[in-house]
């Protein structure tokens, strides 16, 4: 069994790093994690942005949050696919996906 086929389908591992599948939605309250967006293989971690989708800000407060999420630099953090929608893949350099699912179900944990 491959080490892939233990994580969510919306982390996987990458040769820099990992990647991760996300729904966002703009112009809410707050920004926080806010639970999954879709099911099985194309199931997305659903972000809530405060920024508006206007000039790039969306994107940059999502950078920026996953940033302090995981505790690497802003320029760690690329953006592959979806600059201008609502689902998009970011690449997380540096950091293993193993690593990743610990601090998400840490998180998942302390808000219970």
């Amino acid at each position: 069994m491959s080490a892939q086929a233990d994580l969510p389908a919306y982390l996987r591992e990458i040769g820099e790093g990992c990647s991760l599948a996300i729904r966002v939605q703009t112009g809410a309250k707050s920004t926080a994690i806010v639970g999954f967006y879709g099911e099985g293989e194309s199931v997305q971690l659903k972000i809530a942005l405060q920024a508006p989708p206007v000039d790039g800000r969306a994107n940059a407060a999502l950078i920026g949050f996953l940033a302090e999420t995981f505790h690497i630099p802003k320029g760690s953090i690329t953006i592959l696919a979806g600059l201008s929608g609502r689902s998009k893949v970011c690449l997380l350099r540096s950091l293993p996906a193993r690593i990743a699912q610990q601090m998400l179900a840490a998180m998942r944990d302390a808000e219970d």
